[in-house]
Order: C-alpha cells, then sequence, then structure tokens
C-alpha cells in the first residue's frame, strides 16, 4: 500500500489537496472517505467535485444516500451514514463502480460490509487543532 500524509491548515487547503488528487484521476477509481463526524470528508468531496470540473453544488448526501455531480468524469457522492445493511445499497455502488467514466466517493463506508474492492484510494481525515486537518492517503491495492 503506497501512503503520503499532509497537513491542511484550514478548509480552503483541504479543497485544494482534493482538487490536485482529482485532477489525476482516469476514471472507475473508488475513494473512501474515513473520519469523525465533522472531519472535512464532504468538503473533501466537494475539492474533487471542482477538480473533476463540476460546477454544481456539492452537499451530504446523508439523507439521499447518492448525489451524482457532472464534470470531466462523473462522481458518485455516497454517504452511508445512517445505513446499517449493506444489501440496501450494494447493488448501486457495484453500478457505480462499473462505470468506467466516473469516480466514486464513499463516506461511512464501515456500513457495506465487503461490497467495496480491495482496490481503492482511502483519505483519512484527522482533525488537529486551531481546525488543522491531518489527510492520509493511502493507495490499497496499488501495483
Amino acid at each position: 500500500m503506497h501512503e503520503l500524509v499532509v497537513t491542511s491548515p484550514d478548509e480552503i487547503s483541504t479543497l485544494q489537496i482534493a482538487d490536485k488528487l482529482a485532477r489525476q484521476l482516469k476514471g472507475g477509481e473508488l475513494i473512501e472517505l474515513v473520519g469523525d463526524l465533522g472531519s472535512g470528508k464532504t468538503t473533501f468531496v466537494k475539492g474533487l467535485a471542482k477538480g473533476l470540473g463540476s460546477k454544481d453544488p456539492v452537499s451530504s448526501p446523508s439523507f439521499v444516500l447518492k448525489n451524482t455531480y457532472d464534470g470531466r468524469l462523473r462522481l458518485n457522492h455516497f454517504d452511508l451514514y445512517r445505513l446499517s445493511d449493506p444489501g440496501l445499497i450494494k447493488h448501486e455502488i457495484k453500478d457505480a463502480l462499473d462505470e468506467k467514466d466516473s469516480v466514486t466517493a464513499v463516506e461511512w463506508a464501515g456500513a457495506t460490509g465487503e461490497v467495496l474492492p480491495e482496490k481503492r484510494i482511502i483519505i483519512e481525515l484527522i482533525p488537529q487543532k486551531d481546525d488543522k486537518r491531518r489527510i492520509k492517503i493511502s493507495y490499497r491495492g496499488a501495483q
């Protein structure tokens, strides 16, 4: 597993880090976002959407489970915080992962059980003092 750790001093920097990552994506990637409530997961998705060329406003899909943003690549954004049974969403996630012209970002992926493939990018957001975030980017299953 390859990994990179950066410190983001503020929300703008978190957006920029995500934007930079998004510009390198080719399609078909799965991004798992890990962090406590308020750690910056949805902020990171806003940066991904911007980097993929979406002009759509990004919001947490907590009550609808999925939002989609169009850009250079489509961004499928799942938030599974309120989900306790992965069977309810596993087919929709699998369909999104089969779209080679899209990127799939999943918050609270623990609810999916074994639905997600081994190969993925894991973004761990860890709040620090003074609104800083430690962002750990891991590439699981990478060659």
